[in-house]
């Protein structure tokens, strides 16, 4: 592995930094309302602008390589965490949470996203210090991964799947207790002479398992970006601070990406090639290795490519039914 940028100093400031910045947002949330587009658009903007300044920073103190890296990284991160959004719109609407509390469930969200991959970044280097054969395993990991998420993008009833039947959902059911109705923002109130859960913390539980799977895609995708293990930590950091917000500004246009998950599979499935072509690389020489300035290239027109034909087939789709 290379050296990495993050000195224990800077490693300090960033995670000092990201939790007052949790705070504030649930300082903002500690209040239930219902988010207006004005609100949710001003955070999105503020989130989405944290990032370049970030990365012009890195271009200043580092040089353009790290800069790169971390914008790369970013993109990728910034688009998994927007499929992240698939599910949470998902998990709100299975669980019917009331609009007011909605922006409280994506903040626990976040959290536990981020405590997640925490865990996953620091396995992550863990592995690639003992030996370049992690990249080999993180590219298998993205490659089935790509093949998982392209399934499910090709199932016609992916979409209604009963996600408060999930294994860890139904486990806090026979623990304890749930009350029939939502109580604010609290996850548990006294009922009867003994604790009970609200719906909340059983949507948050919810919400936490799918984490899980999100970490075991993001964290692999982009170590294929950079080894840096404190660029990985700040590229899923930015990706993941701004969720909350950005969930409200693409309620309505999430719909429309259908081919979303498409452009996710082949963009995992580039990256897992370009881990193995990295592995490979380090036992023969003479395999080629992709710069990261081509991924990001590969990365955006990817995106752009399925945004365009997601809106393309939406309006024949709406022609169509005119037609009818």
């Amino acid at each position: 592995m290379s050296e990495s940028v993050g000195s224990p100093g800077l490693w300090a400031i960033s995670i000092a930094v990201l939790i007052a910045l949790l705070v504030a947002d649930f300082a903002v949330t500690r209040k239930p309302h219902e988010v207006s587009m004005r609100e949710a658009a001003g955070w999105s903007v503020f989130y989405l602008a944290l990032p370049v300044v970030f990365g012009l920073w890195l271009w200043l103190e580092f040089g353009g390589g790290q800069a790169v890296e971390f914008m790369t990284g970013f993109v990728v991160e910034k688009s998994l965490s927007v499929d992240n959004l698939f599910v949470f719109m998902l998990l709100l609407a299975a669980f019917a949470v009331p609009a007011a509390v909605q922006q409280r469930v994506l903040l626990y969200g976040i959290v536990g996203a981020l405590v997640l991959r925490g865990v996953f970044i620091a396995a992550g280097a863990a592995m690639l210090s003992a030996g370049t054969w992690a990249f080999l395993v993180f590219g298998l990991i993205l490659f089935a991964s790509a093949v998982k998420i392209l399934r499910e993008a090709l199932s016609k009833d992916d979409n209604e799947k009963d996600l408060s039947q999930l294994r860890s959902v139904r486990f806090l059911r026979r623990l304890m207790p749930v009350t029939d109705d939502y109580r604010g923002t609290r996850l548990t109130v006294r009922e009867h002479g003994r604790r009970a859960l609200t719906p909340l913390a059983v949507v948050v539980v919810a919400v936490f398992a799918t984490d899980v799977v999100f970490a075991v895609d993001s964290v692999p995708a982009v170590y294929g970006i950079t080894e840096d293990p404190y660029l990985v930590f700040a590229t899923n950091a930015f990706a993941l601070l701004g969720l909350r917000a950005l969930y409200f500004v693409l309620h309505s246009a999430l719909a429309k990406l259908i081919h979303l998950n498409h452009g996710l599979a082949i963009i995992l499935a580039f990256i897992g090639v370009k881990l193995v072509l990295h592995w490979a690389h380090g036992i023969w020489p003479a395999v080629p290795q992709v710069p990261t300035p081509l991924s990001l290239g590969v990365i955006i027109a990817v995106l752009a490519a399925v945004s365009f034909t997601s809106l393309y087939a939406r309006r024949r789709e709406a022609a169509r039914t005119a037609q009818e």
